[in-house]
């Protein structure tokens, strides 16, 4: 009965935790989009900075606790398999409900940082070890995909101001307001990401699932999570570049920021077990070029592309899971 009674608790504060992210998620975007607008800064700067930074707290969190606890297998398969998510699924789900045009400009220097840190990271990882000083060349990639982005949030600001009429402000209380929603809704997603990741990987673990596969599946949808709600909002309000801005900054932070604060934290290296080596990282090395190529080419995302990005997932889950 007491364990009947736990997996009714679980279950209860899985569903709590979406309706949260959910919620959260919706005044996310709000307050992202009212940035935007307010600053001058493009919509998928935008998402590839202030809203990717915001929503892979949940990853970062979950990943350093995972370490820190001795759960290294279930760390790692999240860090990992939220690039994968990312892609196959909420980049899939995107771009299969909404093909659009790409701005090429924003989105090459970023695509292919991404797919740089994708490719450093299966190089450094090859040997089952992710050590120091290998790391500091994803710390680079995301030193630079900063600084590029501050440069180009500073250009915006500066072309806003040019352009607004004399004497016209923002008032005080809306910018409380609205930076108020960000950071609430922000705060909602993160706590219920937190109840679904935890919840949820109590539930896999119960029914015996290898905790590198929870990492990788369970916690690493979970914690991607923000990552869906918003693409999935904002895609609904055809903002569609803020979206892809958000999915590909978030990927980027993924990659050359989480395994290497993982290592940070656990004395300078990380073991990285057999199946992120022979499957983890080779399935975000495939979803990464089926996600930048053909809109770095064709300068437009297509509904195939999101077909090809979902079947490569679900190939991926297919050879993860028993």
């Amino acid at each position: 009965m007491p364990v009947l009674t736990g997996v009714w608790v679980s279950v209860a504060l899985f569903l709590a935790g979406l309706v949260l992210i959910v919620k959260g998620g919706d005044w996310f975007l709000d307050g992202a989009v009212w940035m935007a607008e307010a600053s001058g800064v493009p919509r998928f700067l935008i998402g590839a900075t202030v809203v990717s930074l915001a929503t892979t707290l949940p990853e970062l969190t979950v990943s350093l606790t995972g370490v820190l606890r001795g759960a290294r297998d279930l760390a790692v398969g999240n860090a990992v398999g939220s690039v994968a998510a990312n892609l196959g699924l909420i980049l899939g789900i995107g771009v299969l409900w909404a093909p659009g045009t790409a701005a090429r400009r924003q989105l090459a220097p970023r695509a292919l940082l991404m797919t740089a840190a994708a490719v450093c990271l299966a190089a450094l990882c090859r040997g089952g070890e992710l050590a120091f000083p290998g790391w500091l060349a994803l710390a680079a990639i995301l030193a630079a995909y900063l600084a590029g982005s501050i440069r180009e949030a500073r250009r915006g600001m500066e072309q806003r101001r040019q352009t607004m009429p004399q004497g016209r402000t923002v008032s005080r209380r809306r910018m409380v307001r609205e930076l108020g929603l960000f950071a609430l809704g922000a705060g909602a997603v993160a706590l219920g990401s937190r109840l679904l990741v935890t919840h949820g990987s109590r539930l896999a673990l119960l029914l015996g699932v290898p905790a590198g596969v929870v990492g990788s599946t369970v916690v690493a949808v979970g914690t991607s999570l923000p990552e869906l709600v918003t693409t999935l909002t904002a895609v609904a309000r055809r903002e569609t570049a803020l979206s892809v801005g958000n999915i590909v900054g978030a990927n980027i932070i993924d990659l050359a920021l989480i395994l290497p604060a993982c290592a940070a934290v656990s004395g300078g290296s990380l073991l990285i077990g057999p199946q992120t080596t022979g499957l983890d990282l080779p399935a975000c090395l495939a979803l990464c070029a089926a996600a930048v190529a053909p809109p770095l080419l064709t300068g437009r995302f297509h509904r195939w592309q999101g077909a090809a990005l979902l079947g490569l997932y679900a190939g991926y889950l297919r050879l993860l899971l028993p």
